[in-house]
């Protein structure tokens, strides 16, 4: 089976272009942009050689995952724009849902432990601020979003996602996992049909941010650690709290000795790694 789009995303006028091998997804939807393609096209890859995450970290795409990057074109205010990674999150979560319904695991974030403030028991795949999807407690895909300038005050804006479906990196600093270990035993073209379904209902809540409350809302219903002990990294110094919320930014708040620090970016830990120092 080759990657295709569901009926509900071709009918909202997306299209796809797929490769068996790719740089990055990111870059070539970047390129895309900056020479004219108007938007709304996926562009998907089972194997990708250099890819990245946030911060410029390497971001690895063995044969069989998935990295996928949606293009859109449009005259964004790109502080608004950043809040489509939430409606990333939220359209890879309900997707992963659709795909493997029977998943069942115990949630732990950051090594914290089950069933306690940083985890619980449940089926839901959750969401780590601000931009990773866990499983287990373990890293299974995180997102990024890059844009370009385009002339008519417009902007290409790269919303990219990496799923581990067959494979995941060891050695790393934070727990991760794939689909497969987990039990899965489709594909990464199984799972982008779903995704391109679940983009397309995600985006319609969006409405060009009018509909920001109620993605905040989901979101928050899918998050990671919520009322645990977080640590988060901003420019190489460690804040520490409970994880409160996320305000109608999107940005992240937390409670620190009693004053409220909302955080428009860095690195969060939970659980055991927050109480280690967040290294």
């Amino acid at each position: 089976m080759g990657f295709s789009l569901a009926p509900t995303a071709i009918a909202a006028g997306y299209r796809i272009e797929a490769h068996d091998s790719v740089g990055s997804t990111n870059a070539l939807a970047l390129e895309r942009g900056a020479a004219g393609d108007p938007g709304r096209l996926w562009i998907v890859s089972k194997k990708q050689e250099s890819g990245r995450g946030r911060r410029g970290r390497a971001w690895a795409t063995p044969e069989g995952n998935l990295a996928a990057t949606l293009l859109l074109t449009e005259a964004f205010d790109l502080k608004l724009a950043a809040t489509l990674g939430f409606v990333a999150g939220l359209a890879l979560a309900d997707a992963l849902d659709a795909v493997v319904p029977d998943l069942h695991f115990a949630v732990a974030v950051d090594g914290g432990t089950a069933g306690g403030n940083g985890g619980r028991l449940g089926d839901r795949f959750e969401l780590k601020w601000p931009n990773d999807v866990l499983a287990s407690g373990s890293k299974l895909a995180g997102i990024l979003l890059e844009s370009t300038l385009l002339p008519g005050n417009r902007a290409a804006l790269a919303v990219g996602i990496g799923v581990n479906v067959v494979a995941y990196p060891e050695g790393v600093p934070y727990p991760a996992t794939s689909l497969k270990a987990l039990g899965f035993a489709g594909d990464a073209e199984t799972l982008f049909l779903a995704l391109s379904d679940a983009w397309a209902q995600n985006i319609a809540v969006w409405r060009e941010g009018a509909g920001l409350s109620e993605v905040r809302r989901r979101w928050l219903s899918r998050a990671a650690g919520l009322g645990s002990e977080v640590a988060v990294r901003v420019d190489g110094n460690v804040i520490r709290g409970i994880f409160e919320t996320i305000d109608e930014d999107c940005r992240f708040v937390i409670r620190s000795g009693g004053d409220k620090v909302v955080i428009a970016a860095g690195d969060v830990h939970f659980g055991a790694i927050a109480s280690a120092g967040a290294a």
